[in-house]
């Protein structure tokens, strides 16, 4: 697969945000749920590709931004969430490591939302959690509408990655 070009700035905020333009009107929705539950401030450009492609790109981007912020010394390095959207409810944990993987109990090879395959979102995030240096376990615990169950999924991803790159200050913790 040829590399595909991605930019991305990633900001700590007290509203989350994302302006994604991936190519994948779905995944920049998702993101954009990530980003708001992460409390972080995105912004992700993928150049025109395939549809795996862009969303292995937009995956390692947002990865490799996210390790520098795991890095600044004093953040958490970890986080666990359990999140719902509308019927779904999936439970995300996750802790930087050097062998990084992606382990969830999801497989959506046959589903599609807003006419992409959503195993994209697996390849976004394997992408993620292999750049950002992240064991990153998703459990979905309940759902069956496949936009509920990715809202669910990267909100609870989202939340889990605000705690990894908090700062004990930010946290109300003693320094």
């Amino acid at each position: 697969m040829p590399d595909t070009q991605a930019e991305v700035r990633v900001t700590r905020a007290r509203k989350g945000s994302a302006s994604a333009s991936t190519g994948l009107p779905v995944l920049d929705h998702l993101i954009g749920a990530l980003a708001a539950a992460a409390r972080l401030r995105i912004v992700l450009e993928v150049s025109p590709a395939t549809a795996e492609e862009e969303a292995v790109a937009a995956g390692r981007a947002l990865g490799r931004a996210l390790a520098e912020l795991l890095a600044v010394d004093g953040t958490a390095g970890r986080g666990w969430s359990i999140v719902p959207a509308g019927e779904a409810l999936a439970a995300a944990a996750l802790e930087v490591t050097t062998e990084p993987l992606l382990a969830a109990n999801v497989d959506f090879a046959d589903e599609r939302v807003g006419g992409v395959a959503t195993d994209v979102a697996s390849r976004f995030l394997d992408g993620l959690a292999q750049a950002a240096g992240l064991n990153l376990h998703i459990r979905l615990l309940e759902g069956r509408d496949p936009q509920h169950v990715l809202d669910a999924i990267f909100k609870a991803v989202g939340a889990a990655i605000g705690e990894a790159v908090r700062e004990p200050s930010e946290a109300g913790e003693e320094q």
